[in-house]
């Protein structure tokens, strides 16, 4: 997919301030309140390494830089901290794609907001289980997890409810979350043990994901946050197609039917699909690694996402109902790399 053609940066991981650089302003990405405007002769954008370099027209030297302290303007030989607070910022080094991986942990970590992860802050306004589950696998292995610890913590319901209906596959990701920072006594636990009933048909649970059913996929999951917190599990993995067997690679590929694959265009819109089936199957990388390009991830056309918000950093991106970066994106692909 062509991502609309508009050179801007990200900056503000984790709990930091959330800022935008684009066209020679720096300006908050909530407020849109513009903090520094340059007359810029040229600039460059470095994703990897989290900064973004200008040279104004009079000859100044200014570069915006993001670590693991907070973010930095350094300007006319002074510095000054814009937003402040610590990360754990791996350079991945070893790794054939260390480049990407560092952007994509970017990704991952600029859509954490107020604690809480968000598939992308502009059009999503509250997390999704779902996608918080593989983004807080990539916190948790990069030693991040603190930052969303009091969010998992607080949980108390155990469907996000964002489709606007009950989502059987949530009933996993809530233990799993829960079994990241806390153990089988953690209150949800039972919730989610009561709830579990209404959603059992034989000896596997089945219900909505997606607007449908697909009882391989939830009980995958159920199974493995009972594992995690060492709790009872009596439920089987039914036998038979399901099109979303292939998006759960973190255990049980044994109990798997083969069937179509996804579909160019669901890949092409929701991208997370195509790397997640990817490492199921051990397949090849779904897109081409452009270990220089920014943002590497995105999402188009999903029905709840609110695009207008995108209007912050482009009208593009809102007239092709895409966002990017996109949290559950660039945490399949980094988990990918990770263990490819």
């Amino acid at each position: 997919m062509e991502l609309p053609d508009v050179s801007f940066f990200l900056f503000g991981m984790g709990g930091r301030r959330k800022l935008v650089y684009k066209d020679g302003a720096l300006y908050d990405a909530l407020s849109r309140e513009t903090l520094r405007e340059w007359d810029t002769a040229s600039e460059n954008i470095r994703p990897s390494e989290y900064a973004v370099a200008l040279e104004t027209k009079r000859g100044d030297k200014v570069v915006i830089r993001e670590d693991e302290e907070g973010v930095w303007l350094d300007e006319s030989e002074k510095r000054v901290c814009l937003t402040r607070s610590k990360l754990k910022l791996p350079q991945f080094n070893g790794y054939r794609h260390a480049k990407l991986m560092r952007i994509l942990h970017h990704e991952i970590l600029i859509n954490v907001v107020d604690g809480q992860p968000v598939p992308n802050y502009f059009v999503y306004l509250k997390p999704w289980l779902r996608d918080a589950a593989i983004m807080c696998t990539c916190l948790e292995k990069t030693g991040n997890l603190r930052l969303v610890r009091d969010w998992i913590l607080g949980l108390k319901e155990p469907f996000d409810r964002n489709a606007g209906n009950v989502e059987t596959d949530n009933l996993g990701q809530s233990l799993y979350l829960v079994s990241l920072v806390s153990d089988a006594s953690h209150p949800l636990v039972a919730t989610v043990l009561n709830a579990v009933p209404e959603y059992t048909k034989d000896n596997h649970v089945v219900g909505l994901t997606d607007f449908a059913e697909h009882p391989v996929f939830q009980t995958k999951w159920l199974k493995l946050g009972l594992k995690r917190l060492g709790l009872k599990d009596d439920y089987v993995i039914p036998k038979g197609y399901d099109s979303y067997s292939a998006l759960f690679w973190m255990d049980y590929k044994g109990c798997h039917v083969e069937g179509k694959p996804l579909t160019e265009r669901e890949k092409d819109l929701y991208p997370y699909l195509g790397w997640a089936e990817a490492h199921f199957h051990g397949w090849p990388a779904p897109k081409a690694l452009i270990s220089e390009n920014y943002p590497v991830t995105w999402e188009s056309h999903v029905t709840q996402a609110d695009y207008d918000g995108m209007a912050r950093v482009s009208k593009q991106y809102v007239e092709s109902k895409t966002c990017a970066p996109h949290g559950w994106h660039a945490a399949e692909t980094f988990l990918y790399l990770l263990e490819k």
